[in-house]
């Protein structure tokens, strides 16, 4: 395993692009920190974020795990790409030819999708960790540790993400092509999503049950959008005399589960289609 992941960091540190894009990626990271900065003033009217508690224990696990996963679009192109250059530059006919297995070359991958939403995850409960410190009201033990099923979800999600970037990558062997099928298969998901809601269920809820199985939604709903959960937007909607938020911000263990299927999925099929693949 550690002979697996030596080869391949050291393709990817060995690219200026791919090592440019993965620490460009947790540099961005770290400044989530800045919007404890951010202060916004209408008038007589000034609202610092900060203050506004979304920093606070357990609330910072959901929003920080919400926000980071915006920036997965980073590492995703650091793994398409990886797989593109095994092509481009002959190293996948190589490894086999040095007697790397199909089966193990695969792994390889999977294994360095996994240590990179691992790092990432990691990187993200500590930077949590420190700002919840400095700027959260509540710092009691059983508050602090509380919703980490948010940094699960998180973990899973970026797996899940970086798997079905790795299955494009073997699938269309050039980065572009296959970063612009992931735009593509993300719009045919609105579509399938808009036409279930609006046509099919007439505008309920029901359309859910079915969308909650496409690919990349089912990695949306692991982790819902927190920016809701927040006081200062719930006094807002009570002012313009909107309805009670009823919104399930909850992590699901189905939800886990079928997240779970698709990155087995999007694994066996890239083996599938590289062992089938004449090379």
């Amino acid at each position: 395993m550690l002979r697996l992941l030596q080869i391949e960091f050291q393709k990817i540190w060995k690219n200026r692009a791919s090592r440019v894009l993965t620490i460009s990626y947790f540099v961005i990271l770290s400044f989530i920190a800045l919007i404890a900065s951010i202060k916004f003033k209408i008038g007589s009217f000034e609202l610092h974020l900060a203050d506004q508690g979304i920093f606070n224990f357990p609330y910072i696990w959901h929003f920080n795990t919400y926000i980071a996963a915006i920036l997965k679009l980073f590492l995703a192109i650091v793994i398409v790409s990886m797989m593109a250059n095994e092509y481009s530059y002959g190293t996948l006919k190589q490894n086999l030819i040095d007697g790397l297995s199909k089966k193990e070359f695969i792994q390889s991958k999977f294994l360095t999708v996994v240590v990179f939403a691992l790092g990432s995850t990691i990187f993200v409960f500590i930077m949590s960790l420190l700002l919840g410190l400095s700027f959260s009201s509540y710092n009691e033990i059983g508050i602090i540790f509380s919703d980490l099923d948010y940094l699960l979800a998180y973990f899973l999600k970026l797996t899940a993400f970086f798997s079905f970037c790795l299955f494009l990558g073997i699938l269309v062997k050039r980065s572009a092509f296959a970063l612009g099928f992931l735009f593509i298969w993300n719009i045919i998901e609105g579509i399938i999503i808009g036409f279930l809601k609006w046509k099919v269920f007439d505008n309920s809820d029901n359309y859910q049950k079915i969308t909650q199985f496409l690919p990349l939604e089912s990695m949306s709903n692991l982790i819902k959008e927190p920016i809701s959960r927040l006081s200062v937007v719930k006094n807002i909607e009570e002012t313009i005399g909107g309805a009670a938020n009823a919104k399930d911000y909850s992590v699901h263990w189905y939800s886990m589960l079928i997240v779970l299927f698709w990155i087995v999925i999007f694994v066996l099929m890239s083996y599938k289609i590289l062992k089938k693949r004449d090379l």
